[in-house]
């Protein structure tokens, strides 16, 4: 026991008032005397090599013009590695590898020989799942609890279900001749490296086609080790090639000739510039974009469950989710009970180092992203929003922000509408149902959403009125390999996973 909570209790037996309330008496406990060891998860056996060049053909090779750049720790703001900078010469030279390897091994495997190798590289990614969930804890900012208990697990399961859909391919199409597309073109965003290039190559691989990927430039480490695992499991030369860089890099992958598929996740905006480059070509897409996912809480839910899935819609991964549950409409009859739990749990979320597992918010992804955060907050103060932030310390070295919430806040207010991809989330009241779906539906996106209610057939009809590629009823934030995800309007084109996730990858004949 410590001094001061000794002193405390002997001042109470001592004749000083004690608190009129058990809440009081909790309060004086938890919030004065209650705290956290530190319990960080060692990295001394995750090793980094100090230079990455691409994975190409088989082999880390150097970039052809030699240009590099540095993947930072956002949490500490520390050099973690230098990554090599693909221009046009090295993805020409990684999708000839691939184009080779799609003519001469891979297409003519069996569907069984191809599941053996996803099998063993799920199987690798498993062994290997310490390693990497602290590598992408490392480099993306993302809470330890978040890597080690969701993504790399997800990340695994996704090849395992592949896996065993590519001797069934006949099933999955019945009555129709399958055939693979050829080289895909994969590009990934910094919010869910691993688990995002699983989403991808799974597929591509089970459908008897070879890649060529793109991680983002900030979280390029664990697709590196990916290429290492691809490397050990004894994958043909050639069938999965990773190049690095930026925005260049991807827009020479898309624009490149003998590209069959394209395959993208990330922002609206090259989203659009992507499907224009496509225009009139053959190349098969599919684009996985924004979000601004609505949140509805009706009157008979449970307040204190959808207080924990309101939480986890939009603090998970820092809000960094395209999918997040950032706007909340809460119906007027527990709108402010259901506001004052949700604010007394912000103040219980620890905002700190990625790798202690006591951290509940990471670090946000780099500078870029957490100046774009900032202004948004900003940018909701001016519109006149009324703000809430935790107040929980946070590390003065790094990118870190507090958990924040806005009230008073009106559909024409930027902040409510456009994408802020950061732990902000608004609150709006309505009054009946047909309020809230007309409310969610006012949006340009349409990826997710979520209903709170004790009602299934509330669930059903109001699930079905909404314009969002994915509804979660009395939950967030849950995937699995077996489901099918995407969005529509300025969300994206197409789904990943499940059976849908095969479609984009096989010309049916």
């Amino acid at each position: 026991m410590s001094t001061d909570t000794k002193a405390a209790k002997e001042s109470a037996t001592n004749g000083s008032p004690k608190p009129t309330s058990p809440n009081a008496d909790l309060k004086l406990d938890f919030a004065s005397f209650w705290e956290y060891s530190s319990a960080p998860e060692s990295s001394e056996k995750v090793t980094i090599e100090s230079l990455y060049g691409h994975f190409i053909d088989g082999d880390f090779v150097k970039p052809a013009k030699g240009r590099m750049f540095t993947s930072v720790n956002p949490a500490n703001e520390e050099v973690l590695t230098e990554l090599a900078e693909g221009t046009s010469e090295d993805v020409d030279r990684a999708v000839k590898a691939a184009r080779n390897a799609y003519n001469k091994k891979w297409r003519t495997l069996s569907g069984k020989e191809r599941g053996k190798y996803i099998f063993r590289i799920a199987r690798m990614i498993q062994e290997r799942s310490r390693e990497l969930a602290i590598t992408e804890s490392l480099d993306g900012g993302k809470p330890i609890r978040e890597s080690r208990d969701v993504d790399i697990p997800l990340a695994a399961a996704y090849f395992f279900y592949y896996a065993g859909w590519a001797d069934k391919l006949d099933y999955a199409f019945p009555g129709r001749n399958v055939e693979p597309v050829g080289v895909c073109g994969q590009i990934i965003p910094w919010n869910f490296p691993l688990l995002m290039l699983a989403w991808k190559i799974a597929p591509a691989l089970a459908t008897g086609n070879t890649v060529v990927l793109k991680p983002a430039e900030t979280t390029s480490i664990t697709a590196l080790k990916f290429a290492e695992i691809c490397r050990d499991a004894g994958l043909p030369a050639g069938v999965v090639n990773i190049i690095t860089g930026a925005g260049q890099t991807g827009s020479a992958i898309v624009n490149h000739s003998d590209i069959d598929k394209i395959a993208f996740t990330g922002s609206t905006k090259v989203g659009k510039i992507i499907q224009n480059a496509l225009a009139g070509s053959d190349t098969k897409y599919t684009l996985e974009l924004g979000g601004k996912g609505a949140n509805i809480v009706f009157e008979d839910a449970s307040i204190d469950q959808a207080v924990e899935g309101i939480i986890n819609a939009i603090f998970f991964n820092q809000g960094h989710v395209c999918c997040a549950g950032s706007r909340l409409l809460v119906q007027e009859g527990i709108a402010e009970r259901l506001i004052t739990k949700l604010k007394d749990r912000m103040e219980t979320l620890i905002v700190g180092d990625p790798l202690d597992k006591n951290t509940d918010i990471g670090a946000i992804n780099s500078k870029s992203q957490f100046e774009r955060i900032e202004e948004y907050i900003n940018i909701g103060k001016n519109e006149g929003a009324e703000i809430y932030q935790s107040s929980c310390s946070i590390p003065e070295n790094g990118y870190f922000c507090r958990p924040t919430i806005f009230t008073g806040v009106s559909q024409s207010n930027r902040i409510v509408q456009e994408e802020i991809f950061g732990p902000v989330l608004t609150i709006q009241t309505f009054r009946t149902p047909a309020e809230a779906i007309e409310k969610a539906n006012n949006s340009q996106y349409g990826l997710s959403s979520g209903i709170w209610t004790d009602r299934g057939s509330k669930i059903f009809q109001a699930g079905a009125e909404m314009d969002s590629g994915v509804v979660w009823a009395n939950t967030f934030n849950k995937f699995d390999p077996t489901s099918p995800f995407g969005g529509y309007k300025e969300s994206g084109v197409g789904r990943e996973g499940g059976l849908h996730g095969l479609y984009p990858y096989v010309n049916l004949v």
